[in-house]
């Protein structure tokens, strides 16, 4: 297959929507990473991304939307908490998994009997969406496991003759997926997968939001992931990444520079000092910049022949729980706790 690289002109927006609708696979950014699209309603074109990722096929995908009068086209129940929460958070990254009609395919919903939706906020996708005039269902556009790509270089590093098409429209501002949320009832907010709407975000909209344990720690075998980032190793650098939760960054060095070999590289924050003798990158000091700069931080570590990284932890709130949750998956949840 030759992928086609398009750009945010309304000729090409026409054709990767044409794409689209005759049921192929396209990648197109979004504010938070790269997705690549299929219609949501299109069994076999759907089976294309599992196909083209390498995805499981019980890891559920996200549905976007152009505007908010398409949830009941996608939804078959809307709660009131689900309106309210759209009013304020859509467009934006803010997916929301509710019961699935019955015309959304199983594929889609990864055997659920519900789906999530979102509404992206990215001027590109936006008119894509409107121009395709069908609901599409996106994961993140790299090979299932590796980082999420929020370029079009590295949507083409991974996808380049598996996909119809990639349309760029330049470097996502985000830099992690989506916050994922549920409801348990008409006043509690369940966070499946944490993202830059953050738990402190949500709060004033709900009697109650509830984070999920697969946040912090691996599902058992054979549970059922409720959404997508919750099962598998995702997002991982092929460098063997190790968290390290230290108090302090004199305590991270310490233990650092006793265990580092040649070929080893550390993520730091940008007003760390240098760990003497060992190679470092910087990923900001906020949970936003952290966001937006991990996965083109673990594409570059993978560029420099990285063996090992050790990965200063962010904190456990706000959009930093995002880079946290992101780095635990990445990791494997293998973690060293000072």
């Amino acid at each position: 297959m030759k992928t086609l690289r398009l750009h945010d002109t309304p000729a090409d927006i026409a054709l990767a929507a044409r794409l689209l609708r005759e049921g192929e696979t396209v990648a197109f950014p979004t504010e938070t990473v790269y997705g690549l699209g299929a219609d949501a309603r299109q069994e076999a074109a759907v089976r294309q991304i599992f196909a083209a990722k390498g995805r499981p096929a019980d890891n559920p995908l996200i549905v976007h939307i152009a505007g908010v009068e398409m949830l009941p086209e996608i939804a078959s129940e809307i709660p009131e908490i689900a309106v309210r929460l759209a009013e304020v958070f859509f467009p934006g990254p803010l997916t929301m998994v509710l019961p699935k009609r019955q015309d959304i395919p199983d594929v889609t919903s990864g055997g659920l009997g519900t789906v999530g939706i979102r509404m992206p906020s990215h001027p590109v996708a936006r008119a894509l969406l409107r121009e395709a005039g069908c609901p599409v269902a996106a994961p993140s556009a790299n090979r299932s496991g590796k980082p999420s790509p929020t370029t079009a270089a590295h949507v083409l590093d991974d996808m380049d003759g598996r996909i119809a098409a990639v349309l760029d429209g330049g470097s996502c501002e985000g830099g992690v997926e989506s916050t994922v949320i549920r409801f348990m009832d008409a006043e509690t907010i369940h966070i499946l997968r944490p993202g830059l709407i953050s738990a402190e975000m949500l709060r004033p909209y709900a009697a109650r939001v509830i984070i999920d344990k697969a946040v912090y720690e691996q599902l058992p075998d054979g549970a059922r992931a409720a959404s997508p980032g919750m099962k598998y190793k995702h997002y991982a650098p092929q460098a063997k990444l190790l968290p390290v939760d230290a108090p302090d960054f004199a305590q991270f060095s310490e233990w650092v520079q006793a265990h580092a070999a040649a070929g080893d590289w550390c993520l730091l924050f940008d007003a760390d000092p240098e760990v003497t003798g060992i190679p470092s990158l910087r990923y900001g000091d906020t949970g936003e910049e952290q966001a937006h700069l991990l996965f083109r931080r673990f594409r570059e570590l993978d560029e420099a022949g990285a063996k090992t990284v050790y990965v200063r932890m962010p904190q456990r709130s706000g959009a930093a729980l995002s880079v946290y949750n992101r780095l635990m998956r990445a990791a494997g949840f293998e973690v060293i706790t000072l």
